[in-house]
């Protein structure tokens, strides 16, 4: 797999247009026949600082980043020191530098292959309008192969709205990254990409999280913006308004919940999303809608923590704040998107389940996976039918009477005879407020029943091989676990990819038949303190026996690192 991918890094400043250039890169390459992946990583501040686009390009779907950089454009040298954990250069590395801004350091040179330089300056000065990220599009394509006329065609669109005098600009600039690449001395081609181009979709997994909430039918959305969720809200409040929905930039994540309460009691599917930070200040709020069984999906695209944390870069350590987090005994269900291309169908899974077991559904991505880009298949569509149980007009109305599965009929405002008290208070079934220690158990038991008894099917997991061997990871980590298990297995028959998309409520006898013949475990996850691992041990009965790979954020896991962990279990 290794020798049919190529990465590029390219770094600057903020305000360089560095993700632009990575952009339009991955969106040339994908219209010439690759698939691709593309990550950013940005400094702390709100304005300035540093960037960085890391560009993965294959001739197969790809979700997690390279091992090494291939190659490495900069555009200045202290950036690519504030990224020196985050590069990791070796002997083939090939780097290209501007000349404008001096010699690479020391660092630089030790660890890569081979460094050239380019004078950014000289291009710019020669041609009236270019700028150094353009001049940068046109070095990389030139570099690996990528078509100047695709590089052109996609830049004609990107500038169309600012005019012919900037298009042409970017263009020219382009040209001449283009030629001056041709100079260097060759460096490794991206292989011939394969299969039609056509269906294919470019999308991130915040915007994927979006459309699979908008097929799911969520119709409302209040939240407060937040690194690295608010993509979600920016896909999403032209489109909802087009369809009669409603977004609401609301003053702060007590209200974003409250409203999405609110509007739900009033029978509007709806919808929340944040980051860590967030949703420590939402749990009253959605113990409140599991208290009056109101249906509610909350998306938190995790970042590093605790507190303020690293808002720009990713961690999988709300794990247990979104299963133990509410107060009491508060059954809820909490979902994680196995890929990017998968945040579709679990964001629209996630709104099916909130509204036919009236509860809140926590739906966990990360940073990693919901602000890349990646080149991906166009999605099925799914057969889920979003349907609230909802009670018709009648003479006496039991709001939380005691059924079977749990749901009971939920009338909405206006409904004749439907009135009912909704609120945190314990109540009987009629929904009148009661300390009764009997109505507590039997509306602890209901609430818990309508969880646990639903039938999730297949849906609760990935599973992928046949081997002895098992890793059991979730959400962005998954991909580079199914790289690392390929490059050692490639037919699937030593190693036993398991990706978990419900985390709760647990599935112990699922995932106890999904291990069966299995003689040893891997649990992988980007968590200081194993939060996963521990989690499958207490409430999925995994062995104590299974094996943790675990690390904090913000780096990414790679590939590589996994592969070795897997081949030291199967020795």
């Amino acid at each position: 797999m290794k020798d049919r991918t190529l990465s590029v890094a390219l770094v600057g400043s903020g305000g360089d247009g560095i993700m632009t250039a990575g952009d339009t890169l991955l969106r040339a390459a994908s219209k010439a026949g690759w698939y691709g992946l593309i990550t950013r990583s940005v400094g702390p501040q709100i304005r300035g600082g540093e960037s960085l686009a890391f560009l993965r390009l294959a001739n197969y779907p790809v979700e997690a980043q390279s091992d090494h950089v291939d190659i490495l454009v900069a555009l200045d040298w202290p950036s690519v020191l504030r990224f020196t954990d985050e590069l990791p250069l070796y002997e083939g590395t090939v780097v290209i530098g501007n000349s404008a801004t001096g010699e690479p350091p020391e660092s630089v040179r030790a660890s890569s292959g081979r460094c050239e330089s380019i004078d950014f300056a000289e291009i710019m000065s020669a041609v009236s309008g270019a700028r150094a990220n353009t001049i940068a599009v046109g070095v990389v394509a030139g570099l690996i192969g990528i078509p100047m006329e695709l590089v052109g065609e996609i830049l004609g669109k990107m500038f169309a709205a600012k005019g012919e005098k900037i298009v042409d600009a970017s263009l020219a600039a382009a040209k001449s990254g283009f030629k001056a690449a041709q100079q260097l001395e060759e460096t490794r081609q991206l292989p011939k990409p394969v299969g039609k181009t056509t269906g294919r979709w470019m999308i991130s997994g915040n915007d994927a999280t979006a459309v699979g909430a908008l097929r799911g039918g969520i119709r409302f959305v209040a939240a407060y913006p937040i690194t690295p969720a608010t993509e979600i809200l920016e896909w999403l409040s032209p489109r909802l308004a087009k369809l009669g929905g409603t977004l609401v930039q609301a003053e702060d994540e007590l209200a974003s919940i409250n409203m999405c309460v609110g509007a739900s009691f009033g029978g509007i599917p709806s919808l929340t999303a944040t980051s860590g930070p967030g949703l420590s200040l939402m749990v009253e709020g959605i113990g409140l809608a599991v208290a009056t069984e109101v249906p509610v999906v909350v998306v938190d695209v995790m970042r590093g923590s605790p507190s303020t944390g690293i808002p720009t870069k990713s961690e999988q350590s709300d794990l247990n704040i979104a299963v133990y987090g509410l107060s009491g005994d508060a059954p809820h269900v909490v979902i994680a998107p196995t890929s990017i291309a998968d945040s579709i169908f679990s964001a629209q899974w996630s709104v099916y389940l909130a509204e036919a077991m009236q509860t809140p559904v926590i739906l966990l991505s990360d940073q990693q996976m919901g602000q890349a880009m990646a080149v991906i298949e166009k999605p099925m569509e799914f057969p889920f039918v979003t349907k609230r149980e909802v009670a018709s007009p009648l003479d006496e109305y039991d709001r939380y009477e005691l059924t079977e599965s749990g749901v009971s009929p939920m009338a909405l405002p206006g409904t004749a005879g439907g009135a009912y008290t909704a609120d945190g208070l314990e109540h009987n079934p009629h929904g009148t407020p009661s300390t009764s220690a009997t109505d507590h158990v039997m509306q602890l038991d209901k609430r818990e029943r309508k969880i646990t008894s639903f039938d999730y099917g297949d849906y609760w997991a990935e599973i992928d091989g046949e081997g002895e061997l098992a890793v059991i990871t979730w959400g962005s980590v998954s991909a580079s676990v199914y790289e690392a298990a390929r490059e050692i297995d490639p037919t699937g028959k030593k190693i036993r990819l398991i990706t978990l998309r419900l985390i709760a409520p647990a599935q112990p006898e699922r995932l106890l038949a999904a291990l069966d013949g299995v003689k040893k475990t891997l649990v992988v996850e980007q968590s200081h303190s194993a939060q996963l691992y521990h989690y499958l041990i207490s409430h999925y009965g995994l062995s104590n026996d299974a094996a943790s790979y675990h690390r904090s954020g913000p780096l990414i896991i790679r590939p590589g690192e996994i592969e070795t962990r897997l081949t030291e279990l199967a020795a």
